[in-house]
């Protein structure tokens, strides 16, 4: 059994076990930068852990995670920290990607933009009945990042994930059940789900799973890899659009915005 906090991210390891927990419950588990960083540095030592079968993602406090950290984004005039912040979530996904572990997401409250992107990283996805789930960049003018036109398009295939981000609604469990945004909902047990789950992977031949996993990853990895730089790109384009500009105002004044196609 092993123990490690770093500012952001709690890890606990135990009979073969990660435990991986996003840990800033004051803002939702809101991904700042030095949460950015912490992840990639948990995850590539989980990887690298023998001892590990099976990893689990969740979230401290009310959420999973309610995505990038808005508040930093906004507060942040220096444009030039853009590259390297964007160059650290396609690490951090790269890493998640191709973990040689078998990862589970327990998700409960929010989801969100770059959360739901990170939860949608896992090889299963355990939702609460109460989580909400949302790829809501649209609603500032942006683009899904953190590989999430990816993921989507895995799961959904492109003519849903096209919908999907464009509606960025909210949705229900049992709604991303149905489209197969998601492999399960918890009834009242998110803790119990998970646990039945990790109990019945336990007692199969890891290894090979595995394995499965690690040929598909390598077929697909150049493809995310490209996804995620030319997320990059499209942010950074996106940012300087009329419609994002207002999407900002319209945030922090708390209405709807008004978008013009610019």
């Amino acid at each position: 059994m092993a123990t490690q906090q770093s500012e952001t991210v709690f890890l606990h390891i135990d009979n073969r076990v990660a435990h991986v927990t996003l840990n800033r419950p004051q803002a939702i588990n809101a991904m700042d930068v030095t949460m950015l960083n912490e992840l990639v540095q948990t995850l590539k030592e989980v990887a690298s852990n023998d001892e590990v079968s099976i990893v689990i993602l969740s979230g401290s406090g009310r959420g999973f995670s309610a995505g990038g950290d808005i508040k930093t984004m906004l507060s942040s005039t220096d444009e030039s920290a853009f590259g390297p912040v964007m160059d650290t979530i396609s690490e951090l996904m790269t890493t998640l990607y191709t973990m040689p572990k078998l990862v589970i997401s327990a998700i409960h409250g929010p989801a969100a933009g770059l959360g739901l992107s990170f939860a949608l990283a896992a090889d299963y996805i355990i939702a609460d009945r109460h989580s909400i789930l949302a790829m809501n960049f649209i609603g500032i003018a942006l683009i899904p990042d953190g590989g999430g036109h990816f993921f989507l398009q895995r799961r959904l295939g492109e003519a849903k994930a096209k919908q999907v981000i464009w509606e960025g609604k909210q949705m229900s469990p049992e709604e991303a059940l149905s489209i197969g945004l998601i492999d399960e909902v918890a009834d009242d047990d998110l803790q119990g789900a998970v646990l039945q789950k990790v109990g019945k992977w336990l007692k199969k031949p890891v290894k090979a799973m595995v394995q499965t996993k690690t040929i598909f990853n390598q077929v697909h990895l150049p493809e995310l890899k490209t996804i995620l730089e030319l997320e990059k790109q499209g942010q950074q384009e996106m940012r300087n659009t009329e419609d994002h500009q207002e999407g900002v105002r319209a945030f922090l004044e708390k209405r709807k915005p008004t978008f013009v196609g610019k």
